[in-house]
């Protein structure tokens, strides 16, 4: 892990300040708006509270697409990181090393994240499917589809990945059950992580953060880095890099519609047609802060999304290890507790959302920002 005392070489605003919407909707927004729930008596707030948890099974609500947005992101800053890497000459090998190493760590940072309390003496209860080592693996191969693929090569990988994830899941059956089944008991994904995932998986007999499922979540990435490859285009407009942003994530989201037909949208087994439609939105959201910071150059409100953006790594893991929602509760119950007992998770959860920020704003101020 790297630590940097300075600010990183200047790039396009938008994609820290998506970024950083992004973590904000992990990392404290999400409690703070599903904390509304009952409070009211407009259905519209309910509403709103409910898009931010997760189905239990087929579905789909907003916060389902928060973490591919993130795989997305990631998968953006590739061709600018690959690019400053080539201009400084650095070999192949070099790049593999360090996105191997990196990869390394977010695999391990995840595992200490989905188990602590860590069982040392329970190897059986460790859980291995992670966001975080998600992360870590999708990069790693997309910085190597990247240094040895042309774009079209790459969108054609991504596409058979998905294909073939679909294929099989309606092709091969499951011991009891037949081709095709999507129910929690006799999916192909549960059974597979069942026969061949050592260790404790989420749900007892099924892991959406398993072996299977993540090769469609690399295609996040991959499409990610198409999205890079756009913003980086030498001698394009402004305009028209938008355009293509938005006109390509228009594509994806009709394909995915017409694939949900027969693939149900649903994040639990990442499927085909869920993949394609968080990419067409992470297209779609990835214009809108480029069009709206870069373009029309209305910045002054994305500083509040710059500042998580920069240290994303950094929130996700404060967030798990320090309880923030308590501070809250000890520096501010004496300020909300008049509005009330069924108000004041709403006031809690915003009190730990301002510690959050204040604690990244100050490793800002102080030009501190953790990456691996």
């Amino acid at each position: 892990m790297e630590i940097q005392l300075k600010q990183p070489s200047t790039r396009l605003v938008s994609i820290d300040a998506l970024r950083g919407f992004d973590m904000l909707m992990i990392c404290g927004a999400d409690a703070f708006f599903r904390s509304f729930e009952g409070k009211t008596s407009w259905a519209w707030v309910d509403a709103l509270a409910f898009q931010f948890e997760h189905p239990e099974w087929v579905g789909f609500t907003f916060y389902d697409f928060i973490f591919p947005l993130f795989l997305f992101v990631a998968g953006v800053s590739t061709p600018f990181s690959l690019g400053k890497a080539k201009a400084e000459n650095m070999p192949k090998k070099e790049i593999y090393r360090k996105a191997f190493w990196r990869m390394m760590i977010l695999i391990g940072l995840g595992v200490l994240d989905k188990n602590a309390p860590f069982p040392f003496f329970d190897w059986e209860k460790i859980r291995l499917g992670s966001v975080l080592g998600r992360i870590g693996i999708a990069g790693f191969v997309t910085v190597f589809l990247f240094l040895n693929f042309n774009t079209q090569k790459r969108l054609i990988i991504a596409g058979s990945i998905l294909f073939l994830y679909y294929a099989a899941i309606f092709l091969i059956p499951v011991p009891g059950f037949r081709a095709g089944n999507l129910s929690f008991e006799g999916n192909l994904v549960g059974w597979f992580d069942r026969t061949f995932l050592p260790g404790r998986l989420l749900q007892g007999q099924f892991d959406e953060l398993g072996i299977l499922t993540t090769f469609p979540a690399i295609c996040l990435t991959i499409f990610g880095a198409h999205a890079g490859e756009i913003l980086r285009k030498a001698g394009v407009s402004e305009n028209q890099k938008l355009k293509e942003l938005i006109l390509t994530g228009l594509i994806f989201i009709a394909i995915a519609l017409i694939w949900n037909l027969h693939f149900p949208i649903f994040k639990r087994m990442w499927t085909s047609s869920f993949i394609m439609l968080t990419s067409g939105m992470a297209f779609l959201s990835l214009g809108l802060f480029y069009g709206i910071i870069d373009i029309l150059k209305i910045k002054k409100w994305s500083f509040f999304f710059v500042v998580i953006g920069m240290n994303s790594l950094t929130i996700y893991m404060i967030y798990r290890f320090v309880n923030f929602r308590y501070t809250s509760r000890l520096l501010f119950e004496g300020l909300y507790k008049p509005l009330g007992e069924n108000w004041m998770p709403v006031m809690e959860s915003l009190g730990a959302l301002a510690l959050v920020w204040l604690f990244l704003y100050f490793l800002y101020r102080k030009k501190i920002f953790f990456k691996v």
